[in-house]
């Protein structure tokens, strides 16, 4: 669990504590050393756990087409592993605080969650944080002895909640309210506590706020380790806690009348006049910091201020909830502080996820290249060194791939990304020379994969011993192909030979990952290492129509041909993938299914927009509007602020998607995917380097007309329409960028 919000974080994807079925394969990285980093769980675990011996090592033919049935969670032995294979006890499962139902507000690295009902009570996940640390758990409010009865509780931005409430001063005066209580709580730690009074004549009224901290650690509440309250002191307007990790204060203005330190409480007597109000501001610091600095909040932010608006009313709170979310989530490299990225999400991965960061800001590159360029330095500076097989590695913690697989390495999959983000990046303006700095770290990331392929025609992940995963070879010859374009534009060498590689990986993979079933086949999620298919139909086969962006506006070849493409548009559009809401992480016709398993069956955000995006560039208008629908109607049961997953129920007349009690919200991905969806349909495609821009939209027009605008490319605000009719017009764009064809 993520401690220090400022510094780069191993925490990852998937928080959740490990399943108790078998797998296929041991969950660790076979025979990967503890100076990799990949071995650490992406979820804060109750306690370590004695690692897996090592997997066998191999890898598939790329002539091997297996016959013998696939391993199952029915099946007494993973294929490739010995009998005599150990694993470990699995640990008990851990309960993590809910978090569908909070209220949360974000301006990293201030956190604030609340319930609805406004009060601060201490439980749960509930309080103030700095730096991932809590600085207050309970702010009880009391007014006449009574507390307001909770009316309305709301975000009005991605850093603020506003909390209104009612209270009867005059009971004998009727059933109507005269005193309307308003609380507005923003993630920097301030609370603004104002009584409106509705009555024809002044009205003295006796607040008290009840005020305490445990001063507990993320990852301590999280895990259920949150000590008790402690004892707190007055300190100047209000009070201080203080334990061996810090301290913390509360102060008030106006000043509270009384301060008793025992009770943790602060009592004002207010006068409120005829129709008037009088309030109180509380703000809460840690022991010698200053107001808070959000990345996001300031001039410098590296985000256009995109903005949508169209015939759907959907389109504009989507966007803007989008990009105020990745506003929040912006973090600073501590030791180089002009470098920013995302976090993954909040509440639980409030710091660097290596996959997840650069996947966010390859989605977000029409808010502009200056997120890429930052994401791109810091992990530079994180890769491997050499001499050693994994050098150019960029380290990643542990994935939990559901009941089917094993754990994967976002490790494996963020260098994978890495110079594929490069390569994008500078199609959209990434200027020259911050390319050619981020060019050797690219060549690492691609040495590292021609390496560690050697003589075979896959990468398994992890690596040795582990699957050959469909999305693996999707990142790796994504990475392959756009890897050997940038080479071949600065004269570096390696080109040819990735080129070559890629080829020869698209031939295999068309006969070796593809089922044949009645149902006209379907890709593999896997091979075992003994070349034997997994053949269940999952939401990671989209990756497989994520190529990447080359010049003059065209898309990089893919690993499946066309017979094979139009076959996996029809499996993604059809009722066992599709919820109505997006798409499912696992077929709900596939054994383990569950709706809200986070890679068995729940819709994740991320895969979804994918889809959308994938489908229409491959042209299948039909499959991509159908989850695109879905998706902004699901948006707009959750505030047009997406979670990064929901359950994967079946839509029904007059249903709402369910949440997952465990979901990220905001997340990084789920922000950028909105991004993501939105630009498909006008199917931008640039090419700064050659001052062009390719347009491409969606020639159904499923929302109508719709304008984007406040976007980025080329260094200059770009703005584009899209019409009724499915007709694209540039409305700004930087000077000499010309319209491609």
């Amino acid at each position: 669990m993520h401690q220090q919000p400022t510094q780069p974080s191993t925490a990852a994807d998937d928080h959740r504590p490990p399943r108790a079925e078998r797998m296929p394969f041991p969950r660790a990285g076979a025979n990967i050393t503890a100076t990799d980093v990949i071995g650490v769980p992406e979820r804060p675990p109750p306690a370590p756990t004695t690692p897996n011996p090592p997997a066998p090592a191999g890898r598939p033919r790329a002539s091997a087409r297996p016959t013998s049935r696939p391993y199952s969670s029915t099946t007494s032995q993973p294929p490739g592993v010995s009998s005599r294979t150990s694993y470990p006890t699995p640990r008990p499962a851990l309960d993590l605080p809910p978090t569908h139902t909070a209220l949360i507000c974000v301006a990293l690295p201030g956190l604030a969650v609340s319930g609805e009902h406004g009060q601060l009570s201490g439980r749960g996940l509930e309080g103030v944080y700095r730096g991932g640390r809590r600085l207050l758990s309970r702010c009880q409010v009391r007014i006449a002895g009574r507390e307001p009865l909770a009316v309305q509780a709301r975000l009005t931005g991605a850093d603020r909640v506003r909390f209104v409430g009612t209270l009867r001063a005059s009971p004998g005066a009727g059933p109507d309210p005269d005193v309307v209580v308003e609380r507005t709580r923003s993630a920097d730690g301030t609370e603004r506590i104002t009584l409106h009074n509705t009555t024809p004549r002044p009205l003295r009224l006796p607040v008290e706020v009840a005020l305490g901290t445990d001063l507990a650690d993320l990852g301590a509440i999280a895990s259920g380790r949150a000590g008790p309250e402690l004892p707190a002191s007055v300190h100047d307007s209000g009070l201080r806690w203080s334990s061996a990790g810090g301290g913390a204060c509360v102060t008030a203005h106006p000043p509270p009348a009384d301060a008793l330190a025992s009770a943790g409480l602060l009592r004002w007597e207010m006068e409120v006049p005829p129709g008037g109000t009088a309030g109180v501001e509380l703000r809460v610091r840690p022991d010698g910091a200053g107001p808070l600095r959000a990345v996001g909040q300031a001039a410098t932010s590296p985000l256009a201020p995109a903005r949508a608006e169209g015939d759907d009313p959907r389109v504009a709170p989507l966007l803007q909830a989008a990009v105020d979310d990745l506003q929040a989530l912006l973090l600073r490299d501590p030791a180089h502080p002009s470098d920013i990225y995302l976090a993954a999400g909040v509440p639980w991965r409030c710091g660097m996820a290596p996959a997840e960061a650069l996947a966010a800001a390859r989605m977000a590159l029409p808010l502009g290249t200056r997120l890429a360029a930052g994401t791109l330095r810091a992990l530079a500076r994180t890769q491997l060194p050499g001499p050693g097989p994994q050098t150019g590695l960029i380290p990643g913690p542990r994935r939990d791939a559901g009941a089917l697989l094993p754990a994967a390495c976002t490790g494996t999959e963020a260098t994978l990304l890495f110079p594929a983000l490069l390569a994008e990046a500078r199609r959209w303006g990434l200027p020259e020379q911050e390319t050619q700095e981020l060019l050797p770290a690219a060549e690492r990331c691609l040495i590292w994969l021609r390496t560690t392929v050697g003589d075979g025609t896959y990468l398994p992940d992890p690596q040795p011993g582990g699957p050959v995963r469909c999305e693996t070879q999707a990142h790796a010859h994504r990475a392959a192909v756009l890897g050997a374009d940038l080479l071949d534009t600065y004269g570096r060498p390696g080109a040819t030979e990735l080129r070559h590689w890629a080829q020869a990986a698209a031939d295999a993979f068309r006969a070796d990952f593809w089922v044949e079933d009645r149902g006209g086949g379907r890709p593999a999620a896997a091979l075992a290492p003994d070349g034997r298919p997994f053949p269940h139909l999952g939401s990671t086969a989209v990756h497989l129509l994520d190529t990447g962006l080359l010049g003059a506006g065209l898309f990089a070849p893919g690993l499946l041909d066309k017979v094979q493409t139009e076959q996996l548009a029809r499996l993604l559009g059809g009722p066992a993938m599709d919820a109505g809401w997006g798409l499912r992480s696992l077929g709900a016709k596939e054994p383990g299914h569950n709706p809200f398993g986070h890679r068995t069956g729940a819709v994740r955000v991320q895969e979804t927009a994918l889809a959308v995006a994938g489908l229409a560039v491959a042209g299948y208008e039909k499959e991509a509007c159908g989850l695109l629908r879905g998706l902004l109607q699901a948006a707009e049961h959750f505030g047009h602020r997406l979670p990064e997953m929901f359950a994967g129920e079946q839509r029904s007349a007059g249903s709402a998607p369910l949440p997952h009690p465990a979901a990220c919200r905001p997340a990084a991905t789920a922000a950028a995917s909105a991004v993501l969806i939105l630009t498909a349909l006008a199917g931008i495609r640039p090419d700064a380097p050659a001052r062009t821009v390719t347009l491409r939209p969606v020639r159904s027009a499923p929302l109508g007309e719709i304008g984007l605008s406040g976007l980025h490319v080329a260094g200059a605000p770009f703005a584009v329409r899209v019409s009724r009719l499915g007709l694209a017009m540039v409305e700004e764009a930087a000077d000499g960028l010309q319209l491609g064809v």
